[in-house]
C-alpha cells in the first residue's frame, strides 16, 4: 500500500513538472511564434525567419555540406546568407504568403507557411498558385543550442 502511494505521488510530481513544457507545446501559436531558426525534414538546411520591414523573410544560417554543393550546382552561389523566402506577408491567422528561392534550382516560386504550432510549421512551395506544389514539414532549432555550426 504505501509502495503504491509513493509511486502515484512519484508518477503527480512527474505529470506536473512536465505539464507546463507539454501545455507550451501544444498551446495555439502565435504569429510572432514563426520568427526563430527552423530545420527541413532531412535535417540539411536551417532558417532563420524573422521580420523585415513590414514582411517576413527567410535566411540559410546553417547547411551541410550536400545542400551546400547542391546550391553551388544550382545557382552558382554559396547557400548560408542566402536569402530563401521574401516578401512574405500574413494571408490568415498563422498563414503568409510570399516568394521561395529554391537555389538547386535557381528558381522562384510562389510560397505559403502555415504555423502548426510552436515547434512546426508547413512550408509550401507551387511552381504556379496551388498547382504542382510540394510541401515539408519544417521543425523549430532551439536557439539557445544553436552556435552557428552543424548541430
Amino acid at each position: 500500500m504505501i509502495r503504491k502511494l509513493c509511486s502515484a505521488s512519484i508518477v503527480a510530481v512527474l505529470v506536473s513538472a512536465a505539464a507546463p513544457a507539454l501545455a507550451a507545446d501544444t498551446a495555439t501559436p502565435q504569429s510572432s511564434d514563426v520568427f526563430g531558426v527552423w530545420r527541413n525534414p532531412k535535417g540539411s538546411v536551417h532558417i532563420e525567419i524573422k521580420p523585415c520591414g513590414p514582411e517576413t523573410c527567410g535566411y540559410v544560417v546553417w547547411a551541410n555540406a550536400e545542400a551546400q554543393a547542391d546550391a553551388k550546382k544550382g545557382s552558382n552561389r554559396g547557400l548560408v546568407g542566402m536569402q530563401l523566402l521574401r516578401d512574405f506577408s500574413s494571408s490568415g491567422a498563422n498563414e503568409w504568403k510570399g516568394k521561395v528561392f529554391v537555389p538547386d534550382l535557381n528558381m522562384t516560386f510562389s510560397g505559403q507557411v502555415r504555423l502548426l504550432s510552436r515547434a512546426s510549421l508547413r512550408a509550401k512551395g507551387c511552381l504556379l498558385p496551388n498547382f504542382l506544389c510540394k510541401s515539408q514539414v519544417w521543425t523549430r532549432v532551439e536557439t539557445a543550442a544553436f552556435t552557428g555550426r552543424a548541430l
